[in-house]
């Protein structure tokens, strides 16, 4: 999530649209779609301009939006609408690689030296698990850089950065432990690391593993791995950063090179919600690979294995899936481990408000309503 919000200088027009899909064998009454409209609604009045989400349960699916599209407009948010899925990438990436495993080209306890030579210190100590569940004690090459509400941000934007220069950064400050695997450190340069590994060992870029893997096996033609292109492809919301002296500027188009081999998917709701329910369902991974990713890399520790976080909602019902901050745009997509149950839901943040706590309630509602 973003730390720091500015005062938006525009009021979203509230705006709620439905769908109501059948999903395969479901009944035809949709999973209780005035209260879901409501829960949306109270996400966007919370911290957002716009918002979209599906939800599938035994009953049905409903896709709904609320807010608009863009400032200054009455454009309502579609549907189909594809937005900037930030760290949910991790969750593809780490599939590829324990796939990878799974093949026997890559092993989870290889130490990154093995692949990447020199590439961080303390490489043989570093394994690949350790970049997967965030306990490699690497500092996080984000924390390196100008943020918003900051102006200097903005010159990041038509920048393409390499995962090089990445990592350097990143080793250009202290571990956050002194051993590796012994402590959680969220840090986006693991999963940089993990995209250069995919591509020594399959000689292709991670990239186009995901592609091939995942996105065209399992029809997720909405979804899209834009590599230094600055577009969004196909309808979607515009996306805001607050800039100190300039209120909410849109920043839409971008290049994602910034976000790196864990944050530069692009996708829709519809697409997570597939992705997630094929996961779980054990038709990318085997089952003890499956194991693997719901494992915390600390026992006890941290809510998130391999590439994959969960929750305990309300009513103890543990979900996983992984949410992404993207800046402009924050993605949330959870599945109970049967997949009877699923909701993604992205919002364009207005940088004023906190929409959490709705957000959490939105989920308490799909998962124990």
């Amino acid at each position: 999530m973003t730390t720091k919000r500015l005062r938006a200088l525009v009021a979203p027009v509230a705006v709620t649209a439905a769908i109501l899909v059948a999903a395969p064998g479901a009944v035809s009454a949709a999973p209780g779609r005035v209260a879901l409209e409501r829960r949306l609604d109270d996400v966007r009045t919370a911290g957002a301009i716009g918002a979209l989400a599906e939800v599938r349960t035994e009953r049905g699916t409903w896709r709904g939006t609320s807010g608009v599209a863009q400032v200054g407009t009455t454009r309502p948010v579609r549907v189909d609408g594809r937005f900037r899925a930030g760290s949910i990438t991790k969750t593809f990436l780490a599939t590829v690689v324990l796939q990878l495993v799974d093949e026997g080209r890559l092993r989870l306890d290889d130490p990154v030296q093995a692949w990447l030579p020199g590439a961080v210190p303390n490489g043989d100590r570093i394994t690949v698990r350790q970049l997967l569940n965030h306990t490699s004690g690497l500092f996080d090459y984000r924390l390196t850089l100008t943020l918003p509400p900051d102006a200097g941000f903005l010159a990041y934007r038509w920048r393409t950065w390499t995962p090089d220069e990445q990592v350097a950064r990143a080793v250009a400050n202290p571990p956050t432990s002194t051993e590796p695997g012994t402590a959680f450190s969220y840090t986006n340069t693991g999963y940089v690391l993990l995209g250069q590994i995919v591509e020594k060992v399959t000689g292709r870029s991670y990239a186009d593993e995901i592609e091939c893997r995942i996105l065209r096996p399992l029809r997720l033609r909405d979804t899209s791995m834009p590599g230094t292109s600055p577009w969004i492809p196909g309808p979607h919301p515009h996306g805001y950063i607050p800039i100190e002296g300039r209120g909410l500027v849109d920043f839409t188009t971008m290049n994602p090179s910034l976000f790196g081999a864990g944050g530069e998917l692009i996708s829709t709701t519809r697409d997570l919600n597939h992705f997630y329910a094929e996961l779980l369902g054990g038709r990318l991974l085997p089952k003890p690979l499956l194991v693997e990713m719901q494992t915390p890399g600390i026992p006890g520790g941290r809510a998130y294995g391999l590439g994959l976080s969960w929750r305990i909602t309300q009513c103890g019902v543990r979900v996983y899936g992984n949410d992404g901050d993207a800046l402009a745009y924050e993605t949330w997509s959870f599945t109970t481990e049967d997949g009877r149950r699923q909701a993604t839901v992205a919002i364009t943040p207005d940088h004023d408000g906190d929409p959490d706590d709705a957000m959490d309630a939105f989920l308490n509602h799909v998962f124990c309503g």
